[in-house]
């Protein structure tokens, strides 16, 4: 099934992303204005919406659901925050769209404004329609931070707001439908060793070289886990690790007695994270441990979670998958390495696929865009969505 271009939609959207590239909502600061502006958008076309805020007061969720009210429905989301652009050189301002030969620019635009503005741009649309089946708008804070915001607005489903039945993720994918991702698990770990004067090691318990075997291990677990683990559906086909940053250390004349470093793993989902982490003490405490106790009794070695966002795999006959690609006029599905709030929405009993504008290779980059013409695709996947809820009347029970 083709995706028919509608012009009139597409300058919408354009107009729509413009405004809120504009809103710098980094993480780590507020996006409450930009939630505020969505929610007057909606207002203006006769659609209430339910701010989530959270208790910094800088930053909230935003629910809205077109057409009756009480059902289940299919939920549309897309998270508001992006992701830094210290240090990356942009050409432009990352903060102000541009529009240049058929791409737009600007930080937020393919993750994942791009879907957002789509979404809004089709609200007038969808309260034209005699909707049988509810559509909700499920925005959501600091996901590029480990889902934060989502989980709690999750939480609600069933209280305060209606739980969708369908849930439709507009993560970047060239509009293929998604029905799998990896896992993206956060760890730190903290060695505690002895300080000495560096002419007596014997003394003491250099934190940084522990860390380094530890970190030596990890590597072996993830080569281990390459043997055992596989799927070519994946793009590495494998569980992958990686160490981001470590600290420790006090003069280069004292034997470090702290140190501590950060680390992630990009799980398939038939892997647990935690099951990584008991192996990397398990060997602590076999080959580290007992000879740093030796020197002295509080050396210790402890790993703590820092975020965890689980695998996610709706299988190919979930409902969610069979409607997006019927809707998208596709026969395959496809695995992505990277994570999304797919999996919390689908742990939750929300049947959810995951399809969106725009390549995953231009999300977090420098001079980030995305394609009008990926735009055009998913407006009309969103158009079908819209048919598909004036059509098709909830499921009695």
């Amino acid at each position: 099934m083709a995706a028919t271009p509608i012009p009139d939609l597409t300058r919408r959207a354009t107009e729509i992303l413009g405004t809120l590239i504009a809103f710098d909502t980094v993480s780590e600061k507020a996006n409450l204005p930009m939630a505020e502006w969505v929610r007057d958008y909606l207002a203006r076309h006769g659609v209430a919406s339910e701010m989530l805020p959270a208790d910094d007061g800088l930053h909230a969720n935003l629910f809205a659901t077109i057409g009756p009210e009480g059902i289940g429905g299919i939920g549309l989301s897309g998270h508001m925050d992006v992701v830094p652009v210290t240090g990356q050189p942009w050409d432009t301002d990352p903060f102000r769209m541009v529009e240049r030969d058929g791409r737009l620019y600007g930080r937020g635009t393919c993750d994942m404004k791009g879907f957002v503005a789509c979404v809004l741009a089709m609200v007038p649309e969808l309260k034209a329609r005699k909707l049988q089946t509810p559509v909700h708008i499920v925005l959501s804070y600091d996901e590029e931070v480990g889902c934060t915001g989502v989980k709690p607005m999750i939480a609600e489903f069933g209280d305060r707001l209606p739980k969708p039945r369908l849930v439709i993720v507009g993560e970047p994918t060239n509009m293929t439908v998604v029905n799998a991702h990896k896992g993206g698990s956060r760890f730190m770990t903290v060695v505690t060793g002895k300080d000495a004067h560096s002419s007596k090691p014997q003394l003491g318990v250099g934190a940084i070289r522990i860390a380094g075997e530890l970190i030596a291990e990890l590597g072996r677990i993830e080569e281990r886990y390459k043997k055992t683990h596989w799927d070519p559906r994946f793009d590495p086909p494998y569980a992958s690790i990686t160490v981001s940053l470590i600290e420790g250390g006090i003069a280069h004349n004292i034997i470090p007695p702290h140190c501590a470093f950060r680390w992630g793993v990009r799980t398939l989902p038939c892997i647990d994270a935690h099951a990584i982490v008991a192996d990397l003490q398990a060997f602590a405490e076999r080959e580290l441990l007992p000879a740093m106790r030796a020197v002295s009794p509080d050396c210790d070695i402890v790993t703590t979670p820092v975020g965890i966002l689980p695998p996610f795999s709706s299988g190919d006959g979930s409902e969610a998958t069979s409607l997006a690609l019927k809707l998208a006029g596709q026969n395959e599905t496809f695995a992505v390495p990277y994570g999304t709030e797919a999996s919390h929405f689908e742990a939750a009993g929300s049947s959810t696929v995951v399809i969106g504008p725009g390549s995953i290779d231009q999300a977090h980059q420098p001079n980030e865009y995305v394609e009008v013409a990926e735009l055009e695709k998913c407006l009309g996947f969103l158009d079908r969505v819209a048919h598909w809820a004036e059509t098709t009347p909830p499921p009695r029970g």
